[in-house]
């Protein structure tokens, strides 16, 4: 059985603040860490043992914990229920969620590579700095990674939006 991980509340502020100084090989799994991968997915994006040793210094450390198990590895947690379109006073928080789902995705294409900017979209607070960082992430994945990624991660940034 598999072991699907999600960040705590002092896992999410050391995102935001790095208080703790994690090294980067900590850091980079932290932020992978979005409680839909399973250790064993967690583990094949940081090969060998330091992946395993990582997670267990971040449950460890209380930056991570369990939130269930899986038989299937390639499964991923239950999605929250969507909600209808949210109202004006929530769209500081859709923004925030939209930063959040890029920064997933752009992890999801470039590993820890797209940590730096992952960061900055998890922590945008307007559409229009989310407009430019999502541009940013594309031409990123296009560098990295070659136009049909680039155009792969576009569709995928389509279906976030």
């Amino acid at each position: 059985m598999a072991t699907i991980f999600r960040k705590t509340s002092k896992g999410a502020a050391e995102i935001e603040t790095r208080a703790l100084k994690l090294l980067p090989r900590f850091r980079s799994l932290l932020i992978l860490v979005d409680g839909k991968r399973s250790d064993a997915d967690l583990a094949q994006l940081v090969p060998g043992p330091a992946g395993q040793e990582a997670l267990q210094a971040l449950l460890a450390a209380g930056l991570i914990e369990a939130i269930g198990t899986t038989a299937d590895t390639r499964s991923a947690a239950p999605a929250p229920p969507t909600t209808p379109a949210a109202p004006p006073a929530a769209a500081a928080a859709s923004v925030s969620q939209r930063g959040r789902r890029i920064a997933r995705a752009l992890i999801d294409h470039l590993g820890p590579a797209g940590e730096p900017l992952a960061v900055r979209l998890e922590s945008a607070r307007d559409a229009r700095d989310i407009e430019q960082l999502e541009a940013a992430a594309l031409r990123l994945v296009g560098d990295m990674r070659g136009r049909a990624a680039a155009e792969t991660f576009g569709q995928q940034l389509r279906q976030v939006n």
